[in-house]
């Protein structure tokens, strides 16, 4: 009888296959970071700019707008790059479906671009204008006359623009936690409370984004109070999710034993809620109430913190699923 060799191949030495299978890598963390950082400077910027009749005195606020953009293009890169077939990517826009977050999100980002470009525009400066409108391309009069056009309409579309842009980055915002809200299947993420947590997060992190560059002393100001109430709010909801994963039963324990003991427990708490909250929390404190300077420590910390609590929920999320209960 003749003997046939039979070859098995496993994928589990595979990194992040062996003990927990992860199917995402860093692409999905660094999108929904930079989707949520694009979420929070259009709350920010649409809210200073209604709270005033002015444009915005800082050229920093005044050209955020673009900025976003560049951000939004990145994480969609990103996204991009962990789909599987990727010249498919065009039926997300062939139907819309109301029940689902992620036709919502995909919408949601198309939208995003006309409106904060116009935004932008009608944010400008005179001066930063008449510097756009010096440039060698820009002396061709079909180009200068498109540009004339294009912030008269902007100026004229300024106030609605400006709500668009707040509710469009409040949806874009919460779409990044529901996201992976919806995957039920995956303890760590069936909680209703992602979509808040990571709205909050994001104010946090583009308010943060905006103190990285010289502003006007009145909106620097506003933005640092802002970003206190933004942390003292996720931090209230982290300790939700917290309350939540304990009093959730076996699938609450398993949800959580990744940053309640595992191996995310350091990430978490030091990174995330220490240095990530708790101390520009202090630092932000110590700035309205003692009337310093800010300085560059706390709003990069609160980056790398808003950062690192996407790399953490995405990974607990795939460490935990219903068929590990016993």
């Amino acid at each position: 009888m003749r003997q046939e060799t039979l070859e098995i191949v496993t994928t589990r030495a595979n990194p992040l296959i062996d003990p927990a299978l992860h199917v995402w890598g860093w692409e999905i963390p660094l999108y929904l970071f930079l989707g949520g950082v694009v979420a929070g400077l259009m709350v920010v910027l649409a809210g200073l700019s209604l709270k005033s009749t002015d444009r915005p005195k800082s050229k920093a606020v005044q050209l955020a707008p673009f900025l976003s953009l560049v951000l939004l293009s990145v994480g969609m890169g990103a996204l991009f790059l962990d789909l599987s077939n990727k010249l498919n990517v065009y039926r997300f826009y062939l139907a819309f479906n109301p029940t689902s977050p992620m036709s919502w999100g995909s919408w949601i980002l198309v939208l995003v671009y006309p409106v904060v470009l116009v935004t932008g525009l009608s944010s400008l400066s005179d001066e930063l204008r008449a510097n756009l409108m010096a440039r060698g391309f820009m002396q061709k009069p079909s180009v200068a006359k498109l540009m004339r056009q294009a912030f008269s309409f902007a100026d004229g579309a300024r106030r609605p623009a400006l709500w668009a842009t707040l509710g469009l980055g409040i949806g874009l915002g919460a779409y990044t936690g529901l996201l992976l809200g919806t995957l039920t299947a995956r303890l760590a993420w069936n909680a209703a409370i992602l979509g808040p947590l990571f709205l909050t997060s994001g104010v946090s992190t583009g308010a943060a984004l905006l103190l990285l560059f010289k502003l006007d002393e009145a909106e620097e100001k506003t933005i640092v109070r802002w970003d206190i109430v933004a942390i003292v709010v996720e931090l209230a909801l982290l300790g939700l999710m917290l309350i939540d994963f304990g009093v959730g039963g076996a699938a609450g324990e398993l949800a959580g034993a990744s940053i309640l003991g595992g191996s995310w427990t350091p990430w978490f708490w030091s990174v995330v809620v220490i240095g990530g909250l708790l101390v520009p929390l202090g630092l932000n404190l110590i700035e309205v109430n003692k009337h310093v300077r800010a300085t560059l420590f706390s709003p990069a910390l609160i980056l790398l913190g808003g950062l690192t609590l996407r790399f953490v929920l995405v990974a607990i999320g795939q460490e935990s699923s219903f068929s590990m209960i016993q």
